[in-house]
């Protein structure tokens, strides 16, 4: 199974995804349950969505909200990697404000073009969406404040090569903030191997212990890994549904093992707002 295979399977699975939330006719679902979206049902407010177009919802396949967990502040840069149809880049921008810029990066035709219509819809000037690959991001060195990703991270092949430019990308001091799939303990090798998994966000969950220490090899410090929904059985089967595999089967060796979990990390040095001498202590600001 070649990388080349992976990044093919998942392009087309999000592909169909995209297009199936913007086909005419009620409100339909990437699981083949109208109306049900899993593990992707509930992670943001009301207040959050309530004025963002609706296809930005329904195409949402996240795992967590890592607009929330990235605590955004104006007039930062942020990049959102597998961007989707767009609505952690939408609220993002929301967050980051006029005086700061949201970018939206995947690879994925059919979901960048339902992303930027959502983008037309929701009348977001700050924030911009790019073609591309999350293990060559195309923005220059040291360009952004934050980089977040929602579920993503898991679908590539390449893990080191995308952590090495995620850290690339970020200025000095720059977070890393990101919801993903994560594995506690060994995982049965046949779902490793199962291709149609890769694009079901089974089969390239990393290790928790083995996510710590690629962040840590791409140079990145203070790397926390916080569970936020390990899954039982019921919620293995609704992870797994719709993914062209026997849930029945598989359910059974993923509950338990597979985690929702928030992922921070930091590139060393300071940020601007640091350098700028913000004192928030009597002794903060003395050298």
């Amino acid at each position: 199974m070649s990388e080349i295979d992976i990044k093919e399977v998942v392009r087309e699975r999000y592909a169909e995804i995209a297009r199936a939330v913007q086909a005419p006719g009620p409100a339909c679902c990437y699981d083949g349950e109208a109306g049900s979206r899993g593990i992707s049902a509930d992670l943001y407010a009301d207040d959050e969505t309530r004025s963002l177009p609706e296809e930005a919802v329904l195409a949402s396949l996240g795992c967590g909200n890592p607009t929330a967990l990235a605590e955004l502040k104006e007039g930062e840069t942020v990049l959102d990697l597998g961007s989707g149809g767009g609505i952690d880049v939408l609220l993002s921008g929301r967050r980051v404000g006029p005086s700061g810029k949201a970018y939206g990066l995947d690879m994925t035709d059919d979901m960048l073009s339902l992303a930027r219509e959502n983008q037309r819809k929701a009348g977001a000037e700050n924030v911009e969406f790019l073609k591309g690959e999350i293990e060559h991001i195309p923005l220059p060195d040291n360009s952004v404040d934050v980089v977040i990703s929602n579920c993503v991270i898991n679908l590539s092949a390449n893990k080191d090569l995308v952590l090495r430019e995620a850290f690339r990308v970020l200025k000095p001091g720059g977070r890393f903030a990101v919801s993903d799939v994560v594995t506690r303990g060994a995982v049965p090798e046949q779902l490793r191997r199962d291709i149609l998994l890769w694009a079901g966000c089974i089969a390239g969950a990393l290790e928790e212990n083995e996510y710590r220490l690629k962040l840590a090899a791409a140079g990145f410090e203070a790397v926390s890994i916080e569970p936020t929904r390990i899954y039982k059985i019921d919620d293995a089967r609704e992870f797994l549904s719709g993914n062209g595999v026997d849930v029945d089967a598989i359910a059974p060796a993923v509950a338990g093992r597979f985690m929702s979990a928030f992922v921070r990390a930091k590139k060393p040095g300071k940020a601007a707002t640091e350098e700028a001498g913000a004192c928030c202590a009597p002794t903060c600001c003395e050298s």
